[in-house]
């Protein structure tokens, strides 16, 4: 461990679960955990949030625990959220902790070398920020299956099997180091539209239709408010109140129908939904930019260019008459949706 810090890091990552998700409700909360402490970076994506506490601590006159519960606490009394959390003095250890948090608890790693090397070493090689499966499987072929194996290789046998860089950040992170900080801001602004069914849903067909339409109803706000979105996020809510959320980067950036739609059929086929009992679908477009930013990529395409002015006349139609006159879903045809 780097031993030239003048006091102890404390960095926790926690993540909010509550019954519904809206992009009102995740603002409230970031409000409430800014309230302990402002270095707080949203990460929107799975509804959680790097904080770093380690100035915080003295203010409030508590260590990481007491104040860790002290912010449970209020999410839960002001909004009714509990919430998974885990602390550590970087941001990996502080994120492999709050992956192992049960909702409404929380796991708390103290700055010192025995207590970082007993929770990472017994960890699987998977566990660790930036191993993913397919490296994981790689290194298991030589043995290392563990957080602490990777520790005990030598660097310079890790970086044949992985690479310099990705050999280096393996085999600090299995040390317990990770300088990077936590970077305060705004969540990222993104927009969000709902569905839900009469009936807990089964029919596959039904569920392609509600998502063609939040897509259209998507497509059409962020072409008011001249933006366009990076990226989609599609939330299921089942009969018994479980979710699902899958997320995907858009190829570009837009607020075409279309496009928006390829992506979110992506979404939901990729979730094989053909048995499942569905009580709600959201669809979220994130990470939403000014429209002038994007850099459309012309193509000789002459029917993508015809449904760009069918949008068009569409949107035109809505600010007119209203949103019902502009014609169904059924309108953009999408890839099977």
């Amino acid at each position: 461990m780097n031993t030239t810090r003048s006091r102890p890091r404390a960095i926790l990552r926690i993540h909010f679960h509550p019954a519904e998700r809206t992009d009102e409700l995740y603002g409230q909360l970031l409000t409430v955990v800014d309230g302990i402490t402002s270095r707080v970076e949203p990460q929107p994506a799975d509804w959680s949030a790097y904080v770093d506490l380690t100035g915080a601590l003295t203010y409030w006159g508590r260590d990481v625990e007491g104040l860790v519960a002290v912010l449970r606490l209020r999410l839960l009394a002001l909004h009714g959220v509990q919430c998974s959390a885990g602390a550590g003095p970087t941001r990996s250890i502080a994120a492999m902790a709050a992956d192992i948090t049960p909702p409404g608890a929380a796991t708390v790693v103290q700055d010192d070398p025995y207590e970082i090397a007993a929770f990472l070493r017994t960890k699987p090689a998977s566990a660790l920020p930036g191993i993913g499966p397919k490296t994981a499987r790689t290194l298991a072929r030589y043995g290392i299956t563990s957080v602490g194996d990777i520790a005990d290789t030598q660097l310079s046998t890790l970086q044949r099997i992985l690479g310099t860089t990705a050999a280096r950040l393996a085999s600090e992170r299995a040390h317990g180091i990770d300088e990077r900080a936590v970077v305060p801001g705004a969540a990222p602004r993104s927009m969000s539209a709902g569905h839900r069914f009469d009936r807990d849903e089964l029919d596959s067909d039904r569920h392609q239709r509600a998502v063609l339409g939040l897509v259209q109803e998507l497509g059409g706000r962020l072409r008011t408010s001249g933006e366009i979105a990076q990226a989609l996020t599609l939330t299921v809510t089942y009969a018994d109140r479980t979710q699902t959320t899958r997320n995907r980067s858009l190829t570009e950036p837009t607020a075409h129908t279309p496009a928006l739609a390829t992506t979110a059929h992506e979404l939901l086929t990729g979730l094989g939904l053909q048995r499942a009992r569905v009580r709600a679908l959201a669809l979220r477009a994130e990470r939403l930019r000014p429209a002038e930013d994007t850099v459309h990529q012309l193509t000789l395409d002459q029917r993508d260019d015809k449904l760009r002015r069918l949008e068009t006349a569409l949107d035109k139609a809505a600010t007119r008459y209203g949103s019902g006159v502009a014609g169904a879903a059924s309108t953009f045809p999408g890839p099977g949706i």
